[in-house]
């Protein structure tokens, strides 16, 4: 067993990962359901309206039409950026999911944490979650 796993458990396999196909259009019906277009709009500056070509992850269930995505959730003007976890539960609602902060400060883009470094413990953080989530479903 590579020393990877042995560190994190697999996901449960309803869960699959799919990055390259832009942000699901779920996130957006559902920000849509608990909000106005127009504030879903301004939500996590701008993050489901602007394409700004920054990291993703995301995990879908379509048993339970429901999903997981980490993504940047500050304006690229910002003198900190950070990376934040957005749970659409079974079927309906929207959440963000409170973390510790994956942050990280542009102007010093090799004093760690990096965005990398960022990202990748926001990931990691993620998949924690799913686990976690997976046991109350």
């Amino acid at each position: 067993m590579p020393d990877w796993q042995k560190h994190h458990p697999p996901l449960p396999a309803t869960w699959q990962r799919c990055d390259d196909a832009g942000i699901l259009p779920l996130w957006w019906e559902r920000l849509c359901s608990q909000t106005s277009p127009q504030s879903a709009a301004l939500y996590a500056a701008g993050l489901f309206t602007e394409d700004r070509r920054r990291p993703i992850a995301q995990w879908f269930n379509p048993a339970f039409n429901a999903a997981l995505l980490v993504a940047p959730e500050t304006s690229p003007e910002w003198p900190v950026q950070r990376f934040g976890i957005f749970y659409a539960p079974p079927n309906s609602g929207f959440t963000r999911v409170h973390s510790a902060p994956h942050e990280w400060h542009p102007r010093e883009p090799r004093k760690s944490p990096t965005e990398d470094e960022a990202f990748r413990a926001a990931i990691a953080e993620a998949e924690r979650f799913l686990q976690v989530e997976m046991d109350f479903v």
